[in-house]
């Protein structure tokens, strides 16, 4: 931090409920209202309004001329990237890596039990009374593929490891190795799709996932395979996934859809072999407490003039 003068803050948060912010900031309370509560021009440290869309988070960047941080306090920043040709050069854009592992991680293998356990037709089965025994799948023994392997997708690994999996695969952006074992480009995936009995995407959306899961890389999946998604919509090719669905070939457990919020009357609410939830991957206990530690530290280093953390790019 540069400037003489007390630069403005913006936060989603009230600034009296989060502990260990440094002194020496101006701290304004905005979570996505009509009115803003200060002049943007003042903002130095954009904090983005959690789950509110695109089109808040980027209402106030074309009048943030001084604007050094901008933060989400998603993984994600593909709700915000639209307003970047609005900033200046040399501002940075920040992810919430830290906040939703613990979260998103659960509700992948919520997902993973609940649909090979047959969750969904245990409850329609209660809603009627019936009585609905029989044989289902477990996860034990199954081949998993983890497709984008960042902190999140880590965080999955490290929740299947007491379930007894045949194997768990791991494929990024770059490949590496890790003490897990190693993780694959997305060039492997065919080969890796092959021998996937469950598929968990968690990659981040970017012009290289786009429409990642195409009719090709579903065609390339085994017969009754199982498709979660807790990464974002836009990764899956929805039609391509309903056709699959519909044929009965394969299963899916998401999170996430596109469009979303799903409408009413979409084919996908009540395709076969489908369970929905409504993103909530981070909306959970564990995400304050978390929110409030990244924004405490991120803002003293800020303060004191340190390199933030969690950069995933600099506008220029």
């Amino acid at each position: 931090m540069t400037s003489t003068t007390t630069p403005d803050v913006w936060l989603p948060i009230p600034a009296d409920e989060i502990e260990g912010l440094p002194e020496g900031l101006n701290y304004r309370f905005w979570d996505g209202e009509q009115d803003f509560p200060a002049d943007p021009a003042d903002c130095a440290f954009y904090v983005v309004p959690y789950m509110k869309g695109p089109e808040i988070a980027v209402r106030p960047l074309a009048g943030m001329g001084a604007v050094q941080v901008v933060q989400t306090l998603s993984a994600g920043i593909d709700h915000v990237q639209p307003g970047l040709d609005r900033l200046s050069a040399g501002v940075r854009l920040c992810n919430a890596k830290g906040v939703h592992e613990a979260s998103t991680a659960e509700l992948a293998l919520a997902l993973v039990l609940a649909s090979l356990r047959g969750f969904p037709g245990f409850v329609h089965g209660q809603d009627k009374e019936e009585w609905r025994a029989g044989f289902y799948p477990a996860l034990a023994d199954k081949s998993v593929l983890i497709v984008g392997y960042g902190s999140i997708g880590a965080a999955i690994e490290d929740r299947l490891a007491p379930f007894e999996c045949a194997r768990v695969a791991r494929v990024a952006r770059s490949a590496r190795t890790t003490a897990r074992g190693p993780v694959h480009t997305l060039d492997d995936l065919p080969a890796l799709l092959r021998e996937a009995d469950i598929v968990i995407l968690s990659t981040p959306l970017n012009p290289s996932t786009q429409g990642l899961v195409s009719a090709g890389f579903l065609a390339a999946m085994p017969d009754g395979a199982l498709l979660v998604n807790v990464a974002r919509g836009g990764v899956v090719d929805t039609k391509a996934l309903l056709s699959e669905l519909e044929s009965g070939r394969l299963r899916a457990a998401l999170d996430v859809t596109d469009p979303e919020p799903l409408p009413a009357g979409h084919p996908l609410w009540h395709a076969p072999n489908v369970l929905i939830t409504p993103h909530v991957g981070g909306s959970t206990s564990a995400f304050l407490p978390r929110a409030k530690r990244l924004l405490a530290g991120q803002l003293t280093r800020f303060a004191a003039g340190e390199p933030v953390q969690n950069v995933v790019l600099t506008t220029g």
